[in-house]
């Protein structure tokens, strides 16, 4: 076995150390580690070997310069892999890496009971007034318990965008536990194929008109940006709650600070920003009925293991020649298989 001929880089941090002693396993991988500092003297050699990138799935985790973008793939020849430590792949230009021949992948999946978990606990901290009631307390005396009566979800319709690994295990727990209605928007998916989720077929105009909570689960892509804007926080109904653990700019910042300003909607639980993490300052986080975390939908001690595992086993796997289970840009196969095997003297399954 030839000693580091697959080259594989990451920047700043992995999903979870787990990734390491996979790769440390194989005598034929070599691991290498940069940081957003690093200088080009040391980064340039690196980017120049490399066959694969483990990329954060975090775009303001990662400098610039490390995003993969035309200027990246220019400086790196011969990669031939781009892996997300997440489902998500925001730092990541597909359209890019697709004519270069790159493939990329993700982990989706990987921590989507992680995510649906989180959801469904903004769901309950919105409806019961959870997060109004421990404001209330720690600020004022003898608080009127009469002025914080909630709601209980059961029973209720959550309207899933995009039921896919998280929208999927969202509307299990809704179904299962909560007996709710869960109707969902998807356009890549059948009616049937939906019903098989759990879920009712609807376009999105309706799912805004008809849920209680609303829970946005799809990836950030170049078709979606602020797919959630002033129109659809519009059809909402003033008892409905906005819920997303999904991706900044899917919704419109500005256009949920006016429904919420205006008391159109009756408040929101929100996982992801444009900016990461958000100011102190944000007018978002002005609010009290505004439940907010910094993206830690995904972040559980079970979940980084998981992704990390998966990120390594897959990335191991595309090395070793076969087809990976969670591409992204699968029409970029074709080329691909040409580029890996100039590299490799043998081509992929």
């Amino acid at each position: 076995m030839t000693v580091n001929n697959k080259r594989v880089f990451y920047v700043k941090y992995l999903a979870h150390e787990i990734y390491i002693d996979i790769l440390k396993a194989r005598a034929d991988v070599r691991l290498d580690r940069l940081e957003n500092e690093s200088p080009d003297t040391i980064a340039a050699p690196i980017l120049s070997a490399a066959h694969a990138y483990q990329v954060g799935a975090a775009r303001d985790e990662i400098a610039g310069h490390f995003h993969v973008n035309k200027d990246l793939l220019q400086r790196a020849p011969n990669l031939l892999i781009v892996s997300s430590n997440g489902a998500g792949f925001d730092p990541v230009d597909v359209d890019a890496c697709t004519a270069a021949g790159v493939l990329v992948v993700n982990q989706s999946g990987g921590n989507a009971n992680s995510v649906a978990e989180h959801a469904l606990g903004m769901m309950l901290t919105l409806s019961k007034r959870i997060l109004e009631s421990d404001r209330a307390l720690r600020r004022e005396a003898n608080v009127n318990r009469n002025a914080l009566i909630g709601n209980e979800v059961q029973g209720k319709t959550v309207g899933i965008v995009g039921i896919g690994n998280v929208g999927r295990r969202i509307a299990e727990l809704c179904n299962g536990l909560l007996h709710m209605k869960v109707i969902a928007y998807d356009p890549y998916l059948t009616a049937e194929e939906i019903a098989a989720r759990g879920g009712e077929k609807v376009e999105l105009h309706d799912l805004m008109r008809r849920s209680d909570f609303v829970s946005i689960s799809c990836p950030l892509t170049k078709d979606n940006r602020r797919m959630i804007g002033a129109r659809e926080f519009a059809l909402m109904q003033p008892h409905a709650f906005f819920i997303t653990t999904a991706r900044g700019f899917i919704h419109d910042e500005v256009a949920l600070y006016e429904a919420l300003r205006d008391k159109r909607i009756a408040g929101a639980g929100l996982d992801v920003w444009d900016k990461e993490p958000p100011p102190p300052e944000h007018p978002l986080l002005q609010f009290d009925n505004v439940l907010a975390s910094p993206h830690t939908a995904g972040v559980t001690k079970e979940a980084r293991v998981n992704m990390g595992r998966i990120a390594a086993e897959q990335i191991l796997d595309a090395l070793d020649g076969k087809r990976p289970p969670r591409i992204v840009n699968p029409e970029v196969w074709p080329a691909y298989v040409k580029r890996f095997e100039r590299a490799f003297g043998f081509a992929p399954k």
